[in-house]
């Protein structure tokens, strides 16, 4: 017999799903919601329902913005002869932190034979075509430091190495099988300083 009704478990089922969440923490969280005010439980399930609406994808990097391109793409200020390239787009929150002026532009993964993805399902075309606009003098790869960062890292070199462009990896200032949105800002600023060309 279950004691919890529908409309409860059926929250606790979905946000379980959620990365990072558990069952037990989907539980506290259902019950926090429960207690709080009609009206904070509105916003939040309205801000949930909005997500989608407006976001589009930065025709230039590939990032998620509410205007194409994006505020990073549009800025003057910015080195755009330096691109930083990443997995998704927390990385960008990630180097965004450490100072970074150069531009981005955002894979949407990473190569994961695995997981069925392969070079097609990412944002790797748009990249060589942004390479290909002669404006660019370094790519800095900074895919996570595992084995399917590497092999994007790897898989991209071979791709850039003919188009004349500076290609350099960050350092491995970042611990192996981690991910760069969970590093803090000196060991991303560090990684980024020690890079080293392929």
């Amino acid at each position: 017999m279950n004691i919890i009704p529908k409309s409860i478990q059926d929250l606790i089922d979905e946000l379980a799903k959620l990365p990072g969440v558990g069952h037990k923490t989907a539980q506290r969280l259902t019950f926090y919601l429960l207690r709080g005010s009609e009206q904070n439980i509105t916003q939040l399930g309205d801000s949930v329902l909005n997500l989608k609406k407006g976001i589009k994808t930065c025709s230039v990097c590939c990032n998620f913005a509410e205007e194409d391109p994006c505020p990073i793409c549009n800025d003057t200020n910015r080195d755009g002869s330096i691109i930083c390239v990443v997995s998704e787009p927390l990385d960008v929150l990630a180097f965004e932190k450490t100072g970074f002026k150069g531009l981005y532009h955002v894979l949407g993964g990473i190569i994961s034979p695995v997981e069925g993805i392969g070079p097609d399902d990412l944002f790797i075309a748009q990249l060589i075509a942004r390479l290909k606009g002669g404006n660019v003098k370094e790519v800095i790869l900074a895919t996570n430091p595992n084995l399917e960062g590497d092999t994007t890292a790897l898989y991209l070199q071979k791709l850039i190495i003919p188009l004349n462009v500076k290609t350099t990896r960050i350092a491995r200032g970042l611990p192996v099988g981690g991910d760069l949105e969970y590093a803090d800002e000196i060991t991303l600023a560090r990684a980024l300083e020690g890079r080293r060309e392929y």
